[in-house]
């Protein structure tokens, strides 16, 4: 193996560590048999600025193994806690993850770097710590689809293979994944230290936190009540964009929300084919708590747990806390439906002027919920249905009309929307499909082609489907022919059937 990579190429920070003593335990990378790069973002470790430009594959291996870290690294397993499935677990943290450090990207942004499937930890409780090659890579697939969809969230920097067997149900190929994001902080992190009613700490995080991710606070003595607002505004637009392309989280834990406001923990998490709300597709969902039409109020109650965690904060007597909290939070649903509707504008092709009144609101709400009742009575694909409308705003009907069965009550709905569309003649026909188009994919991560692509890379070390795959998923709203075939729904049978794994 080539030299490992020095301290100077490869310079990271640690702020966490370093200002939030209590908040984590030192650990370090557990030993692998023979680690082997499967995945390396090079475009996005120069953004960080990492100094792997000239690092070969054997030095990245041992890097991203965590086998060779520079003298200057120290990993870290966070604390945190969380509710899970609703009921509240009061000590759980990194059991297979380690914070190794944060780079300062060209943009001068602070971002971390952790390994996943690096070994057990004091957090690890009956886990083996490990990570297997399918969910890894899983990880990067849905995490550069989210990106390329201009959706905020962590990203995979690197996967490496352990050369280790991994046991779950079956024996798999064990790997590493290195994610980035903007922190780890979780709505868990600080609902750990309500629990203990350790208010030192829990300021000290709060504080971190507003420092690191909404400086612009400042130190007022209203900065954790401004703060949350500002957490609350993020998780509300986050889901909406969530919503719009029809993703489905799966596992909605307060363990799994990110302060930062991205996507995050992409276990059994999937995108919706067939329009129906109640879609489900995580195999431990099984009450469907987590399901897709249930995800905007699963955000605004974990945003309640993370009130309830800060209370102390936000006033000096509960009483007046409360209503402080109970005042912001209630404020989520009109954000949110803000969001979601400027989200559906811009997708049915509408310019969605800001001066519009609640009546127009209330129009165009109408239009959008309308249109998705006609998607979930016809069983109809919900991504193509958008790129087809975008073919019918051209004068193209005959696409769109070949998803619907029921001809007359699309043809009806039609007649609405392009009635509401000659409002804003300003916005001429092709420019209007052209718009749609740069809104609603044509590709997602179709279930059956990651599945196709994981099983490929696991159960037989091929990485060709993973990486055409990829670069699909890069390119969403490209009209490739070459492409076409990511764009294919799975057979209706598949998708009834399928169920996706959190893969711990």
């Amino acid at each position: 193996m080539t030299s490992p990579v020095s301290d100077v190429s490869f310079k990271l920070d640690n702020s966490f560590a370093r200002e939030l003593p209590g908040c984590y335990v030192a650990w370090s990378p557990a030993p692998v048999a023979a680690p082997r790069l499967l995945y390396f973002n090079r475009e996005l470790a120069g953004e960080l600025g990492l100094g792997l430009d000239a690092a070969g594959t054997d030095e990245l291996a041992a890097l991203f193994s965590g086998q060779a870290l520079p003298e200057h690294v120290a990993p870290i397993a966070q604390v945190y806690a969380g509710h899970q499935f609703g009921n509240f677990s009061p000590q759980l943290g990194d059991g297979r993850a380690l914070l190794i450090g944060e780079a300062i990207d060209r943009q001068g942004r602070r971002r971390d770097l952790a390994f996943k499937g690096s070994g057990r930890t004091p957090f690890s409780r009956n886990g083996d710590g490990k990570a297997a090659v399918g969910p890894m890579l899983r990880e990067v697939l849905i995490g550069e689809a989210m990106h390329a969809l201009g959706i905020p969230t962590t990203r995979a920097l690197a996967v490496v293979a352990t050369g280790e067997p991994v046991y779950r149900e079956q024996t798999l190929p064990g790997a590493i994944l290195t994610r980035v994001a903007a922190s780890h902080i979780r709505v868990g992190t600080f609902e750990y230290f309500a629990a203990r009613d350790d208010r030192e700490r829990l300021k000290q995080l709060a504080d971190y936190s507003i420092a690191r991710h909404d400086a612009e606070l400042g130190d007022g003595p209203q900065r954790h009540a401004q703060w949350l607002h500002a957490v609350a505004q993020r998780q509300s637009a986050l889901l909406a964009r969530w919503m719009n392309v029809g993703f489905i989280h799966g596992v909605m834990n307060t363990d799994n929300m990110s302060i930062a406001g991205e996507s995050i923990d992409f276990g059994p998490c999937a995108f919706m084919e067939a329009y129906h709300p109640g879609t489900v597709f995580s195999s431990i969902d099984q009450h469907g708590r987590y399901a897709y039409a249930n995800q905007p109020g699963i955000a605004q109650w974990n945003l309640a747990r993370f009130a309830e965690a800060i209370l102390p904060l936000l006033a000096d007597d509960e009483d007046s806390a409360v209503d402080i909290a109970t005042g912001i939070l209630a404020g989520f649903g009109a954000s949110y439906r803000h969001h979601w509707l400027q989200g559906l504008r811009a997708k049915l092709g509408l310019a969605g002027e800001p001066a519009q009144s609640g009546a127009d609101d209330q129009r165009d709400t109408a239009l959008a919920e309308d249109w998705l009742a006609l998607l979930q009575a016809g069983g109809v694909d919900y991504t193509l249905a958008w790129r087809r409308l975008a073919d019918a705003a051209e004068g193209r009907p005959q696409p769109l009309h070949a998803l619907f069965a029921d001809g007359p009550a699309l043809q009806a709905w039609l007649a609405r929307w392009q009635q509401r569309c000659a409002i804003e003649p300003s916005h001429a026909t092709a420019q209007r499909a052209q718009a749609m188009r740069a809104v609603n994919p044509l590709i997602i991560p179709r279930n059956h082609r990651v599945e196709e692509a994981l099983d490929a890379a696991s159960a037989r070390g091929e990485l060709g489907p993973f990486e055409a795959l990829l670069d699909a998923l890069r390119r969403p709203f490209d009209d490739d022919p070459q492409l076409a075939r990511y764009a294919e729904p799975a057979p209706t049978e598949y998708t009834a059937g399928y169920r996706s794994f959190c893969g711990t």
